[in-house]
C-alpha cells in the first residue's frame, strides 16, 4: 500500500450504528485516508452525494438494504448527484444471496462481509485503484461488468469511468489538474450515459410492445411490462427535454397515451397500432442508421431469445 497516497482522497462513510461507523472511519484513518466525513441517515448520505461527492464512499447495508441498493443504483444512472461513477463499496453482515445479488445488481463496485480486517479493506480499495473493472450500461443496469463473476448478459459496450480516487492516490496529480481532468471525464461519460440510456431504453421499449402483442390485458389490470413501459417513456421524455432529440416528445406521450388505453381495455387494436408506431418512431429517433427493416429483425431477434428462455424456465421448474 506504501505506492498509494491517501491523504488526499475524499472519503464517504455511511452506516446508521455508530459502532460501525466508529470502526470503519479508525480503519480508513489506518490506511492512511485524513479526509472522511460520517453520516448516519440514507437521507444524510444522497444529500452528501449531492453536494460534494466523494473520492469513494463505503455503505452499510444493515437495516435498509433495499433502500441502498436502490439509491445506488438511482446515482449509477444519473439520477443521485453529479458524479454518478464513485467508487462505491458496500458493507453487510448479511451473507445471504439474496443480499450478494441485490448488491450486484445496484451497481456498487464491490460487497465487503463484516467482520472485515482493515488489511482486507486496504486490499479491496486497492484493487478499485489499480484494476477497477469497467462499467457498462443496459437499460436496467449501469456499473462494473460482471457477466464473468454472475452469467449477467449484456452485449454493451464497455468503458472505463471517471476515477478521482486513482488520480489522487496514484497518479498523485495537483488539485487544479485533478478538478479539470475530472471535470473533462465527468461530461464525456455522462453523455455516452445519456446517450446509451436513450438507445437501450428506446430499443426496451419496443421489446415490451412486441410481448404486449402476445399478452392480453382484462380491462382495469394493468402488468409489470406495461408498467415498465410506462417508467420508460416517463425517463426517455425526462432526459430529452430541450435537446437535439426533443422532437421525440411526442414518440414518449403516444406510448403513455397507448399503455393507458391497453390497460382501460379500451380500443385494444387501436391501442396496440398507436404503441407499435409510437415505439418503433421513438426507436429511429435514437438509432437513425438502422432501416425498418434492420429495427423489426434486431427486435424479433431478441423475443424470441426472451421467449426460448423464459419456456427452458419453465421446463425447469
Amino acid at each position: 500500500m506504501s505506492k498509494l497516497s491517501f491523504d488526499s482522497v475524499e472519503v464517504l462513510i455511511y452506516d446508521p450504528v455508530p459502532a460501525n461507523r466508529t470502526a470503519t472511519r479508525a480503519a480508513m484513518y489506518a490506511l492512511g485516508f485524513r479526509r472522511t466525513e460520517t453520516v448516519s441517515t440514507l437521507e444524510a448520505f444522497v444529500e452528501a452525494m449531492q453536494k460534494a461527492p466523494p473520492d469513494i464512499a463505503l455503505c452499510e447495508a444493515q437495516g435498509a438494504a433495499e433502500d441502498l441498493c436502490a439509491t445506488i443504483q438511482q446515482l449509477r444512472q444519473g439520477g443521485a448527484g453529479h458524479n454518478p461513477f464513485v467508487v462505491i463499496i458496500v458493507t453487510a453482515w448479511d451473507k445471504s444471496t439474496t443480499m450478494i445479488n441485490r448488491v450486484v445488481s445496484s451497481g456498487a463496485d464491490d460487497l465487503l462481509l463484516r467482520p472485515f480486517s482493515t488489511a482486507l479493506l486496504g486490499s479491496r480499495i486497492e484493487a478499485h485503484v489499480e484494476r477497477r473493472k469497467n462499467f457498462v450500461i443496459t437499460t436496467d443496469y449501469v456499473g462494473p461488468d460482471r457477466r464473468k463473476d454472475t452469467g449477467r448478459a449484456s452485449d454493451g459496450e464497455l468503458f472505463e469511468p471517471p476515477n478521482s480516487l486513482k488520480m489522487k492516490a496514484k497518479d498523485k496529480l495537483p488539485s487544479d489538474v485533478i478538478a479539470r481532468r475530472l471535470d473533462n471525464e465527468l461530461k464525456a461519460a455522462r453523455e455516452k450515459l445519456s446517450s446509451e440510456k436513450l438507445r437501450r431504453d428506446a430499443f426496451q421499449v419496443c421489446i415490451l410492445w412486441r410481448l404486449a402483442q402476445e399478452a392480453p390485458l382484462a380491462a382495469g389490470q394493468t402488468s409489470p411490462d406495461l408498467l415498465k413501459l410506462q417508467g420508460l417513456a416517463k425517463s426517455i421524455e425526462a432526459r430529452i427535454i430541450d435537446t437535439e432529440y426533443q422532437p421525440a416528445v411526442e414518440w414518449c406521450q403516444s406510448v403513455l397515451a397507448a399503455t393507458e388505453g391497453l390497460a382501460l381495455g379500451v380500443d385494444r387494436n387501436a391501442s396496440m397500432h398507436l404503441l407499435g408506431h409510437a415505439a418503433l418512431s421513438l426507436h429511429n429517433a435514437f438509432h437513425p442508421e438502422k432501416t425498418a427493416a434492420d429495427q423489426l429483425s434486431e427486435i424479433d431477434a431478441t423475443v424470441a431469445l426472451i421467449r426460448a428462455r423464459n419456456q427452458a424456465e419453465k421446463l425447469a421448474s
